[in-house]
């Protein structure tokens, strides 16, 4: 049985819980809902959703769309759950892929007594006091947060961004949940712990913590300009720290040209080609440079500046590169460059990433054909974004786990790789990235960085020596007191040991009418006790009793399903 300790049972989880049952049943998801056996693990009296069927309207629907309709009306935390599964292809077919893409983030905007409300809590002033202008009708409204322009007492333009009152408590509510139903998945969906979907919801929790909380988002937003301070090519939004908080982060107002009005763009005299190579050096460097990257640059966050200056914004979504997970990501891009099968494998098996379930055999002529398929292609016809997805299609094919990083990044880099396409026809990615990746590994045998991972691995078997006389001792003592133990946990049981509480349950059930039947039968045959209609009432009063348990044990059964 699953702890008890993994579900949050006080009443607005509860009713939460019914909500979201209620809403996947409604989407066509119910046989899912009824393998989580939800309600025996929250030991309620009565069900908390009741089984039934999608509307027929819905039913029309395919699959992917009755998901993502289902995630919109289940609210902020699961559009922004969709979010992140639409980045990861290595777990979600590329239908659901396409369609989660289209999850709408676009609420109601509040009303503006609620927003200064929130400033005034976040600072202690009055809205009046703080700023000389502040324009109450948003310019955007979403799920956590929404946008206003206005004006500092100096005169400076800034836009507000400004969390969701409330939003936080809806969050955490529905967090609980997630993590409840992540391992209701994980130990009753058939294949449901090859997703691990308790690491998803963990990874999702850190994601959206770093999303509520706007300082760190300032300081992000603070360490790319560090990072591109004296770059002349590149903007990055300034932040008024005196104005930002927890909950309002103010950021100087970017009056530029978005990247996606390209009429605009050439009638006001900009490099379009210019642009497209800034682009593509901005993100590279962001990547393999500093290892911090924007997560989402669609055209509506990139914005141009005079003199071809690429400005990004909204840096709620980024994604971190380590030095390790950047070896790697170099290692296998330049295998795949340079058609290297056995290259891929060995970075594959290295890496961890190959899972024991993977044939490899199978694995390794899959990767022939891929590379087959682009071996006679030029450079500039080749589009990374389409050889990236059809590579990972390949490697979840065999269940090979990617850091979610690195999807990340994989979605990024198709998204520039296709503005760049826009901008200029003639746009290469593979063009600027074969020098980085060469120039990175010509890094790597500079006599300062070989000495630098000697130094590593060296410290790294000093410390595996001197700790493992140790751990052999505490072993083999362990073993002599009789405290080495192994853990086994039994996987898929719980919903045999349900099955078989109600089977037990029914046929108690069924033994006790049973018995009040026959016990009745025979008080029927005696003439003691108060009569009626010439019967003992007693015997009545069993056949009342027997009858009505019958028909609850009938109904139940029924409504189960199962005859």
């Amino acid at each position: 049985m699953l702890p008890f300790s993994r579900f949050n049972r006080n009443i607005r989880t509860i009713r939460r819980y019914r909500t979201i049952l209620g809403i996947l049943i409604k989407y066509g998801f119910g046989q899912f809902v009824e393998q989580l056996n939800i309600n025996y693990y929250l030991e309620l009296g009565r069900k908390i959703v009741t089984l039934g069927t999608a509307p027929k309207e819905i039913e029309r629907l395919g699959q992917p769309q009755r998901l993502r309709l289902a995630l919109e009306e289940l609210g902020p935390s699961f559009i922004k759950l969709g979010q992140l599964l639409s980045t990861r292809p290595d777990l979600v077919p590329r239908e659901y892929i396409d369609e989660l893409k289209k999850l709408q983030d676009r609420v109601p905007s509040v009303p503006q007594d609620k927003i200064r409300a929130a400033i005034e809590r976040e600072f202690g002033y009055p809205v009046e006091e703080i700023f000389s202008e502040f324009d109450p009708e948003p310019i955007a409204a979403a799920s956590i947060a929404q946008v206003h322009h206005g004006r500092l007492k100096d005169g400076t333009k800034v836009v507000f961004k400004i969390r969701r009152p409330g939003i936080v408590d809806v969050i955490e509510t529905d967090l609980d949940i997630l993590m409840g139903l992540a391992y209701l998945i994980e130990h009753h969906v058939p294949g449901g712990d090859l997703y691990d979907p308790v690491g998803l919801v963990r990874e999702f929790r850190r994601t959206i913590h770093r999303e509520l909380d706007f300082t760190r988002e300032a300081r992000t937003i603070e360490r790319f300009a560090a990072n591109f301070a004296g770059d002349e090519t590149v903007h990055v939004p300034q932040i008024h720290w005196d104005y930002s908080g927890e909950t309002v982060l103010t950021m100087e107002h970017i009056e530029g040209i978005k990247v996606s009005d390209l009429d605009r763009l050439r009638a006001e005299g900009y490099d379009l080609k210019v642009i497209a190579s800034r682009g593509a050096d901005l993100f590279l460097r962001q990547v393999l440079e500093f290892g911090l990257f924007h997560g989402d640059p669609h055209p509506g966050n990139i914005f141009i500046l005079p003199e071809n200056r690429v400005c990004m914004i909204d840096y709620g979504m980024v994604g971190h590169i380590g030095d390790e997970l950047k070896r790697q990501i170099v290692d296998l891009l330049l295998a795949i460059l340079q058609q290297d099968v056995d290259r891929i494998i060995d970075q594959l098996l290295y890496s961890g990433e190959l899972t024991d379930e993977s044939n490899i055999k199978a694995l390794k002529r899959d990767l022939s054909e891929f590379i087959e398929d682009y071996y006679e292609l030029p450079l500039q016809e080749i589009k990374v974004g389409k050889l990236l997805g059809d590579f990972v299609e390949i490697l979840t094919h065999y269940r090979i786990r990617f850091p979610s990083d690195l999807m990340l990044l994989a979605r990024a880099l198709v998204a520039m790789e296709g503005l760049g396409r826009q901008l200029d026809p003639d746009f290469n990615m593979i063009g600027y990235l074969r020098p980085w990746l060469e120039r990175l590994v010509k890094e790597r045998l500079t006599p300062a960085n070989l000495s630098r991972d000697f130094g590593r691995v060296a410290q790294s078997y000093l410390s595996l020596m001197r700790n493992l006389p140790t751990d052999i001792k505490e072993f083999i003592n362990r073993v002599n007191r009789n405290k080495f133990k192994i853990d086994l946990e039994h996987r898929g049981l719980e919903k045999l040991i349900t099955d078989l509480d109600k089977a037990s349950n029914r046929i108690s059930f069924s033994l006790l009418i049973a018995a009040l039947i026959v016990g009745s039968s025979l008080i029927m045959q005696t003439d003691k006790g108060p009569l009626l209609f010439g019967f003992p009432i007693l015997g009545f009063l069993g056949y009342s009793v027997a009858g009505i348990l019958g028909l609850w044990l009938a109904i139940a059964i029924l409504r189960s399903g199962r005859l």
